[in-house]
């Protein structure tokens, strides 16, 4: 049960809760963050779910907050393609989005991170992990996209089988995203899921992907942090992508997942252990898809689990500010 007296909104105001707004050249572009409450390191570094960008994860800091044990170090970003970054089209695959991703935390100045990732961000911090494995203390996953997701992207007719919502939302994506293509720019899709919005429909839409009652901003927030050519091409990238170089990886990898999460296959956990040394998860009765909404206790606790000691020095000196570009926060 969450122990919190009442849901956590999401929250657009960074600078609330310690955070200023950055933007990042990478190697795919310019990526949008959201930094600060530095402690030394290594980063906390905070992935999100392919609808939604930083502020999917306010919730959880403010509960860090409330229970006395702030996260510290954080680095919150828009991945390439959501909220405020980049277009996904740049990203030639999983692996340039992980780079990207390390990109980001070494021009703030952290040689070393432990990483958070939700849904299609789970993946992504696996393959930076993989990818980056002296720098990697740690990685939380909050229902990640697993084999189950893979399977239905790969073979929508026996995949879809097995998550059917997860199917059905990709074929609504793709659909949208054809109509974005059709009537660019004015992207018909992408306006016809915020015109939903406006009138309370995703309301009901989503509420498969949570157990119980969230703040109402939670679902409100997806008509604007829904991208459907960036969710489309995210899936492509995701089918193309070889699942064992989690092999690679060398830390301990934790994951919290929902009992009641209609897009984890039945073979997930499975496949993530056979896959991954050091793997554990932790199934939540009374979660669904977004454990670090509803249950952000369980999701915190799972990051204080990860190793304190850094291999390499946590902070060094930043980039120089001409190479990244400081804004004012959001």
């Amino acid at each position: 049960m969450n122990p919190l007296p009442h849901p956590l909104p999401l929250r657009t105001d960074g600078a609330a809760l310690g955070l200023r707004r950055l933007v990042v050249p990478t190697s795919v572009g310019e990526v949008v963050v959201r930094s600060g409450r530095e402690a030394g390191g290594p980063a906390t570094i905070l992935l999100h779910g392919a609808a939604g960008s930083w502020s999917t994860w306010t919730p959880l800091v403010a509960a860090s907050d409330l229970s006395g044990a702030p996260l510290t170090d954080v680095v919150a970003l828009d991945l390439p393609g959501w909220g405020e970054s980049g277009g996904f089209e740049r990203v030639p695959s999983v692996e340039h989005l992980s780079d990207a991703v390390a990109e980001v935390a070494r021009a703030l100045g952290y040689s070393s991170w432990r990483i958070v990732g939700h849904s299609l961000g789970g993946f992504v911090a696996l393959d930076v992990a993989a990818r980056h494995p002296h720098s990697t203390l740690g990685v939380t996953l909050v229902s990640a996209t697993g084999t189950g997701v893979l399977e239905a992207i790969r073979r929508p007719v026996r995949g879809g089988r097995a998550l059917p919502w997860f199917a059905g939302m990709l074929l609504t994506m793709r659909i949208l995203a054809v109509l974005d293509r059709a009537s660019a720019p004015l992207s018909a899709g992408t306006r016809l899921v915020r015109l939903l919005g406006r009138f309370g429909g995703l309301g009901a839409l989503s509420s498969p992907l949570f157990a119980g009652r969230v703040h109402p901003s939670v679902p409100a927030a997806f008509a604007d942090e829904v991208r459907p050519s960036a969710f489309a091409c995210a899936a492509r990238l995701a089918a193309d992508y070889e699942e064992r170089t989690w092999t690679g990886i060398r830390c301990p990898v934790r994951s919290v997942r929902g009992s009641r999460d209609v897009f984890a296959g039945e073979t997930d956990a499975a496949a993530f252990l056979s896959l991954i040394p050091g793997f554990s998860e932790v199934r939540l009765a009374d979660a669904g898809h977004f454990a670090h909404v509803e249950r952000p206790d369980a999701v915190l606790a799972a990051i204080a689990a990860t190793p304190a000691v850094s291999r390499v020095p946590a902070r060094s000196a930043p980039a120089s500010p001409a190479e990244w570009r400081l804004k004012s926060a959001a």
